[in-house]
């Protein structure tokens, strides 16, 4: 029996994986090519981002809905929907690059149905594994910064040998791809959502109980401002680099003599080695939130990112990419213990809508941080960008410190294992 639910486990961990890697993926491509498009639709920059404004806001405001659905029908129909949907709206922004108006219907196509994935597929192993919890959700989380790492990376190489089209092409054969992993779950069934089940009256009473529903609205307000300072550092650190790497670009194009080598490629393979520091960040966060308190892991985290923040703003070269490394290390790898406590603040019968709840806020909250770029953009300079998320990363702890005082009546067994 055990190694029958670890084999499942695997299994699980498998079509959630690449599913979590696939959605950042999808979401990482298009700042990737940020400069390239600007060029290509003859836009300035913040007007070419902007165009990713609807595709991040979808991916996030539809999670809820998302959230309620796999928790009604299960999670595995949900993903099958996220890989067809964005797999056909890929291959249409690869028809659609000579039309901003028309790529960015792609664009958001491409987020509508990304915005499957968290509520179903986090929510799929919160009620799957409830005793290893943490460390799955860092397993998770490091497929996810894979997906961060190499969207940009494969955006890059593939746009510079065969254009942009053949980026989106790429994207959506790879959306499709996730079918092959939902088919290894077939002989895996779902547990009927608890909320639909025939139990008995006061079972159903229990079940239905959210005694902690006030601790996780605090919750949902810190993951809220984190979703401004993830999407807000993804979206810019392309640009940044393409603008701000000049000696590393010239020293690598010096070691490769004959051949011109971009500075946006350099740019996204440079973001690609960020997120493999991301993916290591992943395995501590899960590391800690096994061994300590979820809280206090989870303020350490966001208190540690908040320097590199500041500092990140007028650097270049090799002290951007140190510092932007750090900044990301944390930032991502604190993750697996947010998620973490929403399965400790939320009833099995409400999990995938909670997650939900959260990215809902994460990235339909967090896709204002395109608008916040433009305007700082048009209004200051770039270099401001990181140093207003640093701001808003100071807002985020107090209210990690509202989030522990808030929940020091709840059994301290909830932040330290499994119930």
């Amino acid at each position: 029996m055990k190694k029958q639910n670890c084999e499942q486990n695997y299994a699980i961990l498998g079509a959630t994986g690449y599913g979590h890697f696939l959605s950042h993926c999808n979401m990482l491509v298009f700042p990737a090519l940020a400069l390239p498009l600007s060029q290509h639709f003859d836009l300035d920059l913040a007007s070419t981002l902007d165009l990713g404004f609807w595709m991040y806001l979808l991916f996030g405001i539809t999670a809820l809905p998302w959230g309620m659905l796999a928790d009604t029908f299960g999670s595995k129909p949900l993903l099958a929907l996220f890989y067809l949907g964005a797999g056909c709206s890929g291959l249409a922004a690869a028809t659609c690059t000579d039309n901003p108006h028309a790529f960015q219907l792609a664009l958001v196509g491409i987020g509508l149905f990304s915005g499957i994935y968290h509520p179903a597929g986090l929510g799929w192993i919160a009620v799957s594994i409830p005793k290893k919890t943490a460390k799955a959700m860092a397993i998770n989380g490091i497929f996810g910064s894979l997906g961060l790492a190499m969207g940009p990376l494969l955006a890059g190489l593939i746009n510079w040998l065969y254009g942009l089209e053949a980026v989106y092409l790429c994207l959506g054969l790879m959306n499709f791809a996730g079918l092959f992993f939902l088919v290894q779950t077939k002989n895996i069934v779902q547990e009927k959502p608890s909320h639909l089940s025939h139990s008995s009256q006061p079972a159903q009473q229990k079940q239905k109980s959210f005694s902690a529903w006030k601790e996780f609205l605090v919750l949902l307000v810190c993951m809220m401002l984190g979703g401004v300072v993830y999407r807000g550092a993804t979206v810019i650190l392309p640009a940044l680099f393409e603008l701000n790497l000049p000696t590393v670009v010239t020293t690598i194009n010096s070691l490769f003599q004959g051949s011109m080598i971009s500075s946006n490629v350099i740019a996204t393979v440079t973001i690609g080695c960020l997120y493999i520091v991301g993916m290591y960040g992943q395995y501590i966060g899960g590391r800690v939130g096994e061994r300590f308190d979820l809280r206090y892991g989870y303020l350490g985290f966001h208190l540690l990112a908040i320097p590199f923040a500041f500092l990140i703003g007028n650097a270049t070269d090799i002290p951007l990419i140190f510092l932007a490394a750090l900044h990301s290390f944390f930032l991502l790898g604190m993750q697996p213990l947010e998620n973490t406590l929403v399965a400790r603040l939320t009833p099995a019968w409400m999990r995938s809508s909670a997650y939900g709840m959260k990215f809902i806020l994460t990235f339909g909250i967090g896709a204002l941080s395109v608008k916040l770029i433009k305007i700082i953009e048009q209004g200051w300079d770039l270099s401001l960008v990181f140093p207003v998320l640093g701001t808003v990363s100071i807002l985020l702890v107090i209210m990690i410190g509202v989030l522990i005082v808030s929940t020091q009546g709840i059994h301290p067994s909830t932040f330290h294992k499994p119930s």
